[in-house]
């Protein structure tokens, strides 16, 4: 079904329909009611593309989102899914281009074309080109995550190195001295992912502010690298009593790396972390942790984007988070471990 089609049977011209469908010239009355007697008629609805060359506007915002590895995660998949909530309640759909670098194909075309009204950007390096080239085009965006230099952005940051201090202070007060921290995989922390360079600078602060024994460690986002990495921390420092980790994917690796080794969660190790709550709850002993608030995330960036769309001149705000350590069952007092395996 198509315009032509609508023209022909209401004996009108194209462009009368196109006219009448935009709203962007008057139309007679009657005209107007004949055509919509056409349309009803056949059931026609006009599709996305012509009512964005009618209104310039396209329902529709981008998700950039590269996947860290090969695959998304369940904290990824857990953001998407928000976005894509938060967005349906504004009747704006979502189209997700899984760009990591601002010269893919998949961004280049979502900009050119325009296929987009505005952009939420995720996983954010502390220098992204994708950020820097949407702000050059003066092209509304939102990231979740902070640059190095975020002034002039529109952003929804959780406040890693605030959150990963509050860790180490947890357990520095339980009166573990020896702490190994889990972060992301070392391909991030090389490209200059936010969360794990922020992270890390909040462990090494808080431990050294305690005078902590210290080692820090890169994990693949999954549980088998969780398990062997588990095995270096023990390997290399036999007496570290707890971790830290930024790394929810690994999480249940990490955790059958300890039970491999006889280390009774919380009573020989404590682990606590950055996770989203619904992933510390997946685990047994539940674990104590800084949750993650993807669906508040995902609902403050698509708040911030529909306001910018609507009032282009606005200022930049931003929301930086900072929940609170849930107490759950994962963290216990620390005291040296004794031998090895120590079952008793």
């Amino acid at each position: 079904m198509n315009i032509g089609e609508i023209a022909k049977r209401a004996g009108v011209s194209r462009s009368t329909v196109s006219y009448a469908l935009s709203g962007k010239r008057a139309v007679s009355e009657e005209t107007r009611r004949r055509i919509q007697e056409v349309i009803d008629e056949l059931g026609y609805r006009p599709n996305a593309s012509a009512r964005a060359l009618a209104n310039g506007r396209t329902s529709t915002i981008g998700l950039v989102f590269p996947p860290a590895g090969n695959h998304y995660t369940g904290m990824q998949l857990d953001f998407i899914g928000s976005v894509v909530e938060a967005a349906a309640a504004y009747d704006y759909d979502v189209l997700l281009s899984p760009s990591g670098v601002d010269s893919d194909r998949s961004f280049q075309r979502l900009l050119g074309e325009r296929r987009v009204d505005g952009a939420i950007l995720m996983e954010i390096r502390l220098q992204d080109d994708r950020v820097d080239h949407l702000l050059a085009e003066n092209f509304p965006a939102v990231c979740i995550g902070r640059t190095a230099q975020p002034e002039g952005d529109w952003w929804v940051g959780l406040d890693h190195t605030a959150l990963v201090e509050a860790c180490v202070h947890h357990l520095a007060d339980l009166g573990h001295r020896r702490i190994a921290f889990v972060n992301r995989p070392e391909h991030l922390l090389r490209a200059g992912y936010e969360s794990a360079h922020r992270g890390l600078e909040g462990f090494t602060k808080a431990a050294a502010e305690r005078g902590l024994t210290v080692r820090t460690y890169c994990c693949g986002d999954d549980a088998p690298s969780g398990e062997v990495c588990l095995e270096r921390i023990l390997h290399e420092d036999p007496a570290t009593t707890a971790l830290v980790t930024l790394n929810e994917a690994a999480l249940g690796g990490l955790y059958r790396g300890l039970a491999m080794a006889g280390r009774h969660v919380p009573r020989d190790f404590s682990v606590t972390g950055v996770v989203a709550g619904r992933w510390a709850e997946t685990v047994t002993p539940q674990l104590t942790a800084a949750d993650v608030p993807a669906e508040q995330m995902g609902r403050l960036a698509v708040d911030l984007l529909v306001e910018r769309l609507d009032h282009p001149s606005a200022a930049p705000r931003h929301h930086l988070l900072a929940p609170p350590i849930s107490l759950r069952a994962s963290t216990g007092p620390g005291h040296p471990h004794s031998g090895s395996g120590s079952n008793a």
